[in-house]
This record gives C-alpha cells, structure tokens and sequence, in this order.
C-alpha cells in the first residue's frame, strides 16, 4: 500500500505533470516538425517599426487600456493544465450530436443579407452584397496539433470547399481558436484582401499571401473598403499569441459599417470601457457579435462572464445579439451548454434580443421578427 500510495503522489507531482508536457511537447513537435509554418512568425523589419510607434504597445509587447490579470500565472498554471487534461465534470463536451443545418452558400445570392455561424468563433457575413469571413475555424481541432482541443462531433459541417470567394477576411487576433492555418491555407485563393490587427500581417505575409491586400490597424484606426462601407477598430480586453511569445500582435474589435447596418465584431475580450465608447461613438449598433464561453472568474478580464456580456451589449445600446465562442471546443471548466443556457436567462431578465441559430442556419441580418430555438436543450 506505501508502495501505491508514493506511486500516486509522484503522478499528482508538479515534476510529473512538468515531465508528461514536455514528452507530448516533444512528441508533437516531432511529428508535425514538417509543417511548422502553422506557427506564424513574430513581427520583424519595417512592420515592428510601426508597431513601436503604437500608443498600446509598451516595453516589447501590447498592453491594455487598463491593467488586466490574466488569471494564470506560473503559481497555478501546472494546475491549470493538470485539471484540464486529466479531469472530467461538468460534461463539458455533448453526448450528442451538435446540430447544423447545410447552407449552400456556394449559391447564395448576392442580394441576400445573411449571417452564417460555424460554431465558436467563425462565421461568414453576406451583407448589402460584400462578403466577409470572421475568424475561420474550419479544421476539426483548435491547437498546434490535432489531438487536442478537437472538435465536438457534429459541429464540423463546414469546410473550406464550402465557401465562395471572400471579399473580406477578417481576423480579430492570432490564438489557434482564431487563427487556424489549415483553413487560411485553404482558402487563399478564395481571400480577396485580409483586415487584421496590427502584427498579425505578419503571419499572412510569412504564410505567402500579398502584402498589397492586407490591411493592418491599430485602435481606433479604420480601413475605407468602398461603396460607403467601412471598418472601424476598436480596443478588446484580452492578449495574444501562438507560442510562447505573448502579446507581439495586437488584439481587437471591431465595427463594421456598411450602408445599411453596424455590426459590431467582438472578437475575445473581457468587459471595458471600451463598450460605452462604442455606443455613444455610433448611437446604438444593430447587431452585437459577442464572446460567450470558455470563461471562468480566474480569468473573466480577459473572457467575459455572461452577466458582463449583457452589461456590455446594453452599454453598446444594441439592438440584438448572437453569442458565439461555444459549442464547438472546450477551453474552460462550465458545461458545455452553460453559456447558452445563462445568456438566455439573462437576455430575457434584461429585455435583450438573442439570437441563437444552429450552426449553418442563415440569420436574416434585416429581420428582426426572425424567431430562434433553444437548441441546446435538446441536446445530451
């Protein structure tokens, strides 16, 4: 029984623990060794000359506009990893299916003001006849490597094939459930020109894309796009990186302007002031895209906590809500379902218009009678 007993407290170990990441780290490495690209490259040369110009980048990295807690630190960190490799509770992936519905957006017409949600954080925008895809995840995992942070079955309906030609690519910051490069490889000759952060350029320069159709911005810049559409950054609270280099390209948000709409995009992000800028700045928004899931209290400065999530909309004084960053990975410790269950019971508390589509079910961007399922109660 010592025996047993010493066995098991070697495996609960911080060694133990620092010793099986480093073999599967190596083990991985090894494996894809070939293909390292997917990696991206940090800022160099001419373009991390203007980064150092930014007023948000400070002592070799980005900051936010207020100090912010990461929630993880080298204290709690093993842990961290421990619990969400070994541990199981909360049913934090589904039994079942996710449901979707295939929308053949190959033959879409262009007329059609349409939104389209893959699941987490991707999704495919149709509006006053542009088209734009927002952080496209369309592989079955969302990490360096494919056995981890895979997919929940059913929420992979959409591929790469599965698109039209984009007219707009747009990308809120790098982390993998973001930045998936199997996908952007993909879809590149599909990509007529990229808005992204500042940085980020880097990766698609670095990944052969034209320098001459990326478009880099920091807060509160904007890019024309013609035809009376235009796209307005705005702050997020959150960080970034693909390695162990943080925060060496911005994060943001955005507001998508077209002739008939705004749009706010949300990208990832913890609650700010930046929301009741953005309200007053455009006296409401007509459509709130809004990170919900994959947050916890340790952290919820950089992934907001539902209520924080409704504060925000109400500080946008927006007309109506998709939540998205759920349904499709597991990043944190709630259920799976939690996130939906609790912005719905808070969306009706607080008079807020949600919108809930399975994934790949069209949401009519100008109807604001279209009705939406709980269709998360229905699934295991």
């Amino acid at each position: 029984m010592k025996i047993l007993s010493k066995f098991t407290n070697i495996i609960k170990s911080k060694y133990f623990i620092i010793t099986t990441i480093i073999l599967i780290a190596v083990m991985s490495i090894s494996v894809y060794a070939w293909d390292m690209k997917r990696l991206g490259k940090v800022p160099s040369g001419t373009r991390l000359e203007r980064i150092k110009k930014s007023p948000n980048y400070k002592e070799d990295q980005f900051v936010n506009q207020n100090p912010t807690v990461m929630g993880l630190d080298s204290s709690n960190f093993l842990s961290f990893i421990y619990k969400f490799l070994f541990e199981k509770g909360n049913q934090r992936e589904p039994i079942d299916h996710i449901p979707s519905i295939k929308t053949d957006l190959l033959k879409l017409n262009r007329n059609e003001d349409v939104l389209v949600w893959f699941g987490h954080s991707s999704y495919f925008i149709q509006i006053d006849g542009k088209r734009f895809l927002i952080d496209p995840v369309l592989s079955t995992f969302a990490s360096p490597f494919s056995f981890m942070v895979k997919a929940f079955k059913g929420a992979t309906a959409y591929y790469s094939i599965d698109l039209p030609e984009i007219d707009y690519l747009v990308m809120t910051h790098d982390h993998w459930d973001h930045l998936d490069y199997n996908t952007i490889m993909a879809m590149k000759d599909k990509i007529k020109h990229i808005i992204c952060p500042l940085g980020v350029g880097e990766h698609f320069e670095y990944w052969g894309f034209d320098t001459t159709k990326i478009s880099e911005g920091d807060w509160y810049d904007s890019v024309d796009l013609s035809d009376n559409f235009k796209m307005y950054y705005h702050p997020q609270r959150h960080f970034s990186g693909r390695t162990i280099f943080r925060n060496k390209s911005l994060w943001t948000s955005y507001v998508l302007a077209t002739p008939s709409m705004k749009i706010f995009i949300g990208g990832d992000g913890g609650y700010d002031k930046h929301f009741a800028e953005i309200g007053d700045k455009y006296n409401g928004i007509d459509l709130a895209i809004m990170e919900n899931g994959q947050y916890n209290e340790k952290w919820k400065a950089i992934h907001s906590m539902p209520d924080q999530t409704i504060k925000a909309v109400k500080e946008m004084k927006a007309k109506r809500v998709l939540p998205v960053h759920s349904s499709k990975f597991t990043l944190a410790f709630h259920s799976w379902k939690e996130p939906l269950e609790t912005i719905s019971k808070l969306s009706s508390e607080n008079n807020v218009q949600l919108v809930t589509p399975v994934i790949g079910e069209p949401i009519r961007l100008k109807d604001t009678t279209q009705k939406f399922q709980k269709w998360w109660e229905k699934v295991k």
